[in-house]
């Protein structure tokens, strides 16, 4: 099932790539505000987990400075491609990987940044204990979205739900049994970002 997942994600993305950020002109500041509520430190090392076309790579690169390290993974060879593409390559290590077998060392990092990850999860918990993994203890995983969860099913045409892994009563057990902790939630029309803590 997660193959069968993995290649409905890859098609969906893989055809969508080159217009992506064409299509979302606006979101750098949504995701530079993002970044800068982390509380980045020069020097840490910080992975944005399904980066896509790169977008969170500049200000998490600006967050770390130039010791720092950044890490950008995604499933689809196309969001890579355009990531390089548009020069993001400059701030980060770009790998084609699934973020549900990273190959990436054990308690190496200090943030997690995943905009839109969770939805596309094959085995949410799962991935979850994953990014739980590679993280230090008291490092930290930031989900993001530069629209809320009622403006994106507004654009998508369809209704909110309770049963949205993003909601705060799905999401603060699911993180709970993956290792994590919610610190902070928000979910308003400009933005979604909820803050968690690696527990351990």
């Amino acid at each position: 099932m997660a193959e069968d997942h993995h290649t409905h994600v890859q098609e969906f993305f893989a055809a969508r790539a080159a217009d992506w950020d064409r299509r979302f002109p606006d979101d750098g500041p949504a995701y530079a505000a993002a970044v800068a509520e982390l509380g980045l430190a020069h020097g840490d090392a910080v992975l944005d987990a399904g980066c896509g076309t790169g977008r969170a790579l500049t200000p998490l690169r600006t967050a770390v400075g130039p010791r720092g390290t950044v890490i950008g993974v995604d499933l689809t060879p196309e969001m890579i491609a355009e990531a390089a593409s548009a020069g993001r390559d400059q701030y980060a290590a770009l790998l084609r990987a699934d973020v549900a077998r990273l190959p990436l060392r054990s308690a190496s990092l200090d943030v997690v940044f995943g905009a839109g990850l969770i939805s596309h999860l094959a085995q949410p918990g799962t991935d979850l204990r994953e990014l739980a993994r590679v993280v230090r203890p008291g490092g930290r995983l930031a989900l993001f979205h530069p629209i809320g969860r009622s403006a994106l099913a507004a654009r998508q045409g369809r209704r909110i739900t309770d049963d949205d892994l993003r909601a705060e009563p799905r999401l603060r057990p699911l993180l709970a049994s993956a290792g994590w902790r919610l610190l902070s939630y928000a979910d308003e029309d400009e933005r979604y970002l909820a803050v968690a803590v690696r527990e351990g």
